[in-house]
């Protein structure tokens, strides 16, 4: 039992304690810390043409650094969608401030969240984004923790819940959120055991404090207390606590 104990402390240590040490200096020496809110920059990164400028319906889920020493672990992530030829874009987070958790436009659709740049997660255009976008409305609706007062930042239902429950619901969008977005293996359900978010494996999670998730589309996740190890198999790439996917 004794080497057993062992053997569980070193594994724990070699796949959470030092990747979240190590990315914890990193974060000390990049990120400055005494940014609030107020004055963080929340502007546009440019990356997404005017609404009027492009023509076919589009679809985004983005994820960016959250503030301060939480950069250390987590990223908040959301989903973009226009149809086509529409005049503007429609952009959906869950917060947790106060008032309902589900948020429309509150800032720009390629917006910096907390002055950290957006990271691209899933990019869909034209037809196959036209056909999706009732089922993400639909989606939208659904979310079950929409109330005020439904928002709990750990281990969830946060923004990561939201966007890992529009996948679920819809999961021909095929997409495998970052393993640093806390939240997204809270079970919005209730269900300790069932399919992956993208439907192509399995999920056993114990309240979103700890789990395992084997599929194609999200790998093979250790989560523990909501950091999460692991390996992508469709893409070849370890993933590390805090850093997150490391690979091709």
């Amino acid at each position: 039992m004794f080497r057993a104990f062992r053997i569980g402390a070193l594994a724990f240590l070699l796949g959470f304690g030092l990747p979240l040490g190590a990315h914890a200096l990193v974060q000390w020496h990049a990120v400055d810390w005494t940014r609030n809110w107020s004055n963080a920059d929340w502007s546009s990164t440019g990356s997404l043409p005017p609404a009027s400028a492009a023509s076919p319906a589009l679809v985004r889920i983005y994820a960016a650094r959250v503030g301060r020493w939480r950069s250390i672990f987590a990223v908040h992530s959301w989903i973009v969608f226009k149809p086509a030829d529409a005049d503007g874009y429609d952009r959906y987070d869950v917060v947790g401030w106060s008032g309902t958790p589900v948020r429309h436009n509150i800032r720009p659709p390629d917006a910096r969240w907390y002055g950290n740049a957006p990271q691209l997660v899933v990019a869909l255009e034209g037809e196959a984004a036209e056909r999706l976008i009732p089922k993400l409305r639909a989606a939208i609706a659904s979310y079950p923790f929409a109330e005020a007062g439904d928002y709990r930042a750990w281990p969830g239902p946060n923004s990561n819940t939201f966007i890992a429950h529009i996948v679920a619901q819809v999961p021909e969008i095929a997409a495998a959120l970052p393993s640093t977005a806390i939240g997204k293996d809270f079970p919005v359900d209730g269900r300790w055991f069932g399919p992956a978010p993208s439907r192509t494996g399995i999920r056993f999670t114990l309240g979103g404090y700890a789990g395992l998730t084997l599929a194609w589309v999200e790998g093979i996740e250790f989560n523990l207390l909501g950091a999460v190890a692991g390996l992508d198999l469709r893409r070849p790439g370890i993933k590390l606590p805090g850093f997150g996917r490391i690979g091709i």
